[in-house]
C-alpha cells in the first residue's frame, strides 16, 4: 500500500511540480499522485507566479506533510539517504545543496519571461536583459559541474537533486530556442532522455488545460 501523496498541478506549465516529482523519483519513493485543476485558484496563482502556494507542490508521506520543494528535498534526503539524492562526497554535497538553493530562490529573470511551456516551440524568441543574464548563468553553472565532475549528469554518472531542480530549464532552452554550446546541448538531450522526464513529457503532451496567459509569446 502506498504511504506518500504528491500534490502537483500541470504537466505543462509546472515546473516546481516537475522538480519535486523528479526528486521523488530519485528518491524511489512509492507514490500516488493527486493533480489539481488549472482552474484552482492556489495552483493558477502557482503557474502565474502571482503567489506561491501552500498545495503545490506538496507531499504527504507517512503522516508528514511537506511543502516547498527544496523542504520536499531535505525531506527526502533524511528518509531516503542511500538514495542519492545529494553526491557521496562531502564538496560535490555542498556544491549541489548550494547550486539548489540558488535555483530555488533566484532566477526570476529567466522563470517569469521563459515560463515552462513543454507543448510550445518559439522562434526567434526575444530574451530580455535580465533573464539573459539569467541564461548565462545557468550554462554557467551547468558548464562547470560537467567539467568537475565529468557527466554526463551535473555530479557526475547519475543523476541528482540539482538535475531535478534544473530539469524544467532544460525544458525551457528546447521551447524558447535558446542557443548554448555543445557541452550544454548534450546535457540538455541528457536530461531529456532521463526515463522520468520522458513519461513526465508524454503527460505534458496529451494534457488538454491551457493557460491563455502562458501561450503567448511576451
Amino acid at each position: 500500500m502506498r504511504t506518500a501523496t504528491l500534490t502537483t498541478n500541470s504537466r505543462n506549465y509546472g515546473a516546481w511540480s516537475l522538480r519535486s516529482w523528479l526528486l521523488c523519483k530519485l528518491a524511489g519513493l512509492d507514490f500516488e499522485e493527486c493533480v489539481t485543476a488549472s482552474d484552482d485558484p492556489s495552483a493558477r496563482a502557482e503557474l502565474l507566479m502571482l503567489s506561491p502556494s501552500f498545495l503545490v507542490p506538496s507531499l504527504d508521506h507517512d503522516g508528514v506533510r511537506v511543502w516547498d520543494t527544496i523542504a520536499i528535498a531535505e525531506h527526502l534526503q533524511e528518509q531516503f539517504p542511500d538514495a542519492g539524492l545529494l553526491p557521496g562526497d562531502p564538496v560535490a554535497r555542498a556544491h549541489c545543496r548550494s547550486i539548489c538553493g540558488e535555483m530555488h530562490s533566484g532566477f526570476y529573470g529567466l522563470r517569469s519571461a521563459l515560463p515552462m511551456n513543454i507543448k510550445r516551440r518559439f522562434k526567434d524568441f526575444k530574451v530580455w536583459a535580465g533573464a539573459q543574464s539569467d541564461i548565462e548563468r545557468v550554462c554557467a553553472i551547468w558548464g562547470s559541474c560537467l567539467d568537475n565532475y565529468g557527466g554526463p549528469w551535473l555530479f557526475g554518472a547519475a543523476p541528482t537533486a540539482a538535475d531535478a531542480m534544473f530539469a524544467p530549464e532544460a525544458t525551457r532552452f528546447v521551447t524558447y530556442s535558446v542557443s548554448c554550446d555543445d557541452a550544454c546541448a548534450a546535457y540538455i538531450d541528457t536530461v531529456l532522455a532521463w526515463a522520468p522526464m520522458v513519461e513526465w513529457l508524454a503527460g505534458a503532451e496529451s494534457e488538454v488545460d491551457q493557460l491563455a496567459e502562458l501561450e503567448c509569446e511576451f
